[in-house]
């Protein structure tokens, strides 16, 4: 497919140089449907990016369409802070009685504002003001939001470095794997959390991304998550799972830990809980938690309607029965094949991944860009991730056909060996 550049001129000049994703893919989108997204030209794009984890569901999902427009049409409260609507009557009926109640998780929520970041920024404040201690421990990698509290557990020096002040009472352990297997498992962070004179603050939690989805998928172990969530219960500090991007299903179960057995004290919750790509988080926490004073943590866009409207269509039709994770386990075999394939043919090529994110990793690291970039041209959206943009990432939506599945991995085969 040959690709002419649109005219542009409208975004150079009024939109900010800090605009990111429209500099790789060089179009201007008009529609998108499914898993497809079409320009302004005519030119379809099969689309293996999904809103970066918030549409899991697809492009304007029929079922959510109709449900939001039918919402809308009724004159359905759109902007309501946290006053008690039907909207939101039926997204935490829909929410305990489809993921809450049939996974045995006891949680409260809390609607802190549209963003993962606003998400983040509750939890820390929550564990904060439980515990009556400021440090937080994160991990190598991290990635929580560009937030100044969120900024402060995250990992990439580049996005820190744009906080332009000093980002405190955060400290970095090492994530799974870090160390290629040669040092146990949380000797290093057990050994400072013991020793009267390692310097270290008595953390108040500790936040984690099961799966690392910005610093490169990396994949944390099941077995190394529960000896986390072993180490922070004797240590008496909270542990918080960031789900925001590895959440709704994406690794496969509706929470990413599901898998490891555990049961986090906290975990945030943003992208796709809309089901729609409208902008909607929580933060859910265990009740003994729960110690909120009367908007103390609040925001005015906190009680976003027309996502509790989606969001709960999207648990009653696509999580009520099981399907959904039966579904994504059996697309993400298929594209655990094809990415085999693909780095048996390339030397210095690893792939890694669950359910349906998946990462190629390139040991010659400005070859992941040239690859999104080609498969831009060939009508693939991909984007790269990992500390140097050395991983070529993959987030198709979990309803994506096996077929358009098929596809977008031949595309981008056919990318990794023309830019070899």
């Amino acid at each position: 497919m040959t690709i002419t550049p649109p005219a542009l001129s409208v975004f150079e000049a009024l939109e900010s140089e800090v605009r990111s994703y429209c500099r790789g893919w060089p179009a201007v989108f008009d529609r998108a449907q499914g898993s497809h997204m079409y320009d302004e030209d005519g030119h379809t794009y099969l689309d293996f990016f999904a809103g970066a984890g918030s549409l899991n569901y697809g492009h304007n999902n029929p079922v959510l369409k109709r449900a939001l427009i039918d919402y809308i049409e009724r004159d359905g409260v759109t902007h309501g802070l946290d006053m008690s609507t039907t909207a939101k009557r039926a997204f935490l009926e829909s929410f305990q009685n489809n993921i809450l109640r049939p996974r045995d998780l006891p949680y409260k929520v809390m609607f802190p504002g549209p963003t993962g970041t606003n998400a983040v920024e509750a939890a820390l404040k929550l564990a904060r003001k439980v515990k009556g201690r400021e440090s937080i421990v994160s991990f190598t990698n991290a990635f929580h939001g560009m937030s100044l509290g969120s900024l402060a557990v995250t990992g990439n020096a580049f996005k820190r470095a744009g906080a332009g002040i000093p980002l405190v009472h955060g400290t970095p352990m090492p994530f799974d794997n870090y160390f290629d297997g040669t040092v146990e498992d949380f000797l290093w962070f057990e050994r400072l959390l013991e020793d009267q004179g390692s310097g270290l603050n008595k953390p108040a939690a500790v936040i984690v991304e099961t799966v690392q989805g910005e610093g490169g998928i990396n994949v944390a172990r099941p077995e190394w998550l529960r000896a986390l969530a072993e180490l922070c219960e004797r240590q008496d500090m909270l542990l918080i799972v960031d789900d925001i991007q590895m959440g709704c299903g994406r690794t496969g179960a509706f929470f990413s830990f599901e898998e490891a057995g555990i049961t986090p004290d906290i975990v945030t919750v943003s992208k796709s809980i809309s089901g729609y790509g409208m902008p909607m988080s929580l933060t859910l926490f265990k009740p003994e938690l729960d110690i909120w004073e009367p908007g103390e943590h609040n925001g005015t866009f906190r009680g976003n309607n027309p996502a509790f409207v989606t969001a709960a269509a999207t648990l009653d039709t696509y999580w009520a029965d099981g399907q959904m994770e039966k579904q994504t386990l059996a697309r993400g075999e298929q594209v655990e094949q094809a990415l085999r394939a693909i780095c048996e043919e390339q030397s210095g090529a690893h792939f890694r991944g669950r359910g349906l994110v998946w990462g190629i990793e390139f040991e010659d690291k400005p070859r992941a860009s040239a690859i999104c970039k080609r498969a831009f041209e060939l009508g693939l959206l991909v984007e790269t991730s990992g500390p140097e943009s050395e991983v070529v990432k993959l987030l198709p939506a979990l309803t994506i056909s096996p077929e358009d599945l098929d596809e977008g991995l031949r595309t981008l085969a056919r990318a990794v060996r023309e830019t070899a």
